[in-house]
């Protein structure tokens, strides 16, 4: 997350995804909901020029960032490195890049949860919050700035035009709270859509566990591949109607209108059909 300043001067890139945040009330209020410590093991998910990168810097100088456009690299080093010798920049895809080297120091000791911050390109958003849900163990929270659709995704409940695969998902693991909107002349360049901050809380204890986390996945997508179809349409390649209907779940509804703990319930039964062949 970055906003312009004197002496940093960097045409956003169209295929990077960037766009400089430059709103001094949403920065704040940003860093605000994070509540950075001293104490956290905080990274930054594209820093861009350096505006929330300075605020989250001063209450936690041990920040790590993970910035793909290496242009930007000198900007940030000259910018903090000087006042703050323990930030580092991993200049890398964090669609590859390994968070769990963040949990130990130089040292091989702990260094306790992530709590990862960034505003994530809207062309790779979903795939990284997936790359993300992976390290949910050793994850404390994550604040982003995302494309407001991909937010109501997130956050919609069981009958919502916006529900599908992405909440049911991010919802197995986390809580989530869509915070606040950030309207597009915010940033430079303006994008065309407005955006929003999220929180993702993971569970320490997951309310409806899966016996096959994979399976829960399959099983979803498989559903809201074809969510016009009723459930008994969409599932039929996977399991019988009968299945279904022995778990009390009406099988004439869409995807649409299935809670999370009953997909859990479908993969379950899933997962003992697969058992008896």
């Amino acid at each position: 997350m970055s906003k312009s300043k004197p002496g940093t001067e960097h045409r956003a890139r169209k295929r990077f995804g960037q766009n400089f945040l430059e709103d001094d009330n949403i920065i704040r209020r940003i860093v605000k909901s994070i509540s950075p410590k001293a104490e956290d093991n905080l990274v930054e998910i594209g820093p861009g020029k350096g505006a929330i990168t300075e605020q989250l810097l001063a209450a936690c100088p041990t920040l790590n960032v993970v910035e793909l456009d290496r242009d930007l690299i000198p900007i940030l080093l000259s910018q903090f490195i000087a006042s703050y010798p323990q930030f580092q920049i991993h200049q890398t895809d964090a669609l590859k890049f390994d968070f769990a080297n963040l949990l130990t120091d130089a040292q091989g000791d702990p260094k306790g949860p992530l709590r990862i911050v960034g505003n994530l390109p809207y062309n790779i958003s979903t795939p990284l919050i997936f790359h993300l849900l992976t390290y949910q163990a050793d994850v404390k929270d994550m604040h982003f700035m995302l494309q407001k659709e991909v937010v109501d995704r997130m956050a919609a409940q069981p009958g919502e035009k916006a529900y599908g695969r992405l909440g049911v998902m991010v919802q197995y693991y986390c809580k989530v709270e869509n915070l606040f909107d950030v309207p597009p002349e915010c940033f430079n360049p303006r994008p065309k859509v407005d955006s929003a901050i999220v929180r993702l809380t993971p569970y320490e204890q997951l309310p409806h566990p899966a016996r096959d986390v994979t399976l829960l996945s399959r099983l979803v997508n498989t559903a809201f591949q074809q969510r016009r179809k009723t459930l008994r349409n969409s599932l039929k390649l996977l399991m019988p109607a009968a299945a279904i209907e022995s778990l009390n779940i009406d099988t004439s509804v869409r995807p649409e209108n299935i809670t999370l703990a009953e997909y859990v319930a479908l993969s379950d039964k899933l997962k003992d059909l697969q058992a008896q062949d």
